[in-house]
């Protein structure tokens, strides 16, 4: 029997916080909130989620998985985003035709070209 992927885990100073952005981001809605984690999901009974739990310490390197979203306008959204907190970021992608940012704890993801018209 093969596995179905549930969630995504993301270790976070502020749980709370960084899910409210991620939901927002995604157009996704908090589904559980306790102290040790908070889930948000596209509805309640949709999966995968992505859950955010406390950690002590910051981030301090790359990340080794990251979460690729493509919009209908890569320029509007990457805006959108920045205004929301996220950051533009150089992890080394050199010339690439998406656009690398982090979240307001140093997460990084890419923001890639829409797919109309490909």
């Amino acid at each position: 029997m093969a596995s179905r992927w549930e969630q995504i885990v993301v270790d976070s100073e502020d749980p709370a916080r960084l899910a409210r952005g991620w939901a927002e981001a995604l157009g996704y809605q908090i589904v559980n909130e306790e102290p040790g984690e908070v889930e948000i999901r596209r509805t309640p009974d949709e999966m995968p989620g992505l859950v955010f739990t406390p950690v002590p310490d910051a981030k301090t390197v790359k990340n080794r998985l990251h979460i690729d979203l493509r919009p209908d306008d890569q320029e509007s959204e990457v805006e959108r985003l920045v205004d929301m907190g996220a950051r533009p970021v150089d992890i080394g992608q050199g010339d690439v035709s998406w656009v690398v940012l982090a979240d307001p704890e140093g997460n990084e993801f890419c923001v890639l070209k829409s797919s109309k018209g490909q």
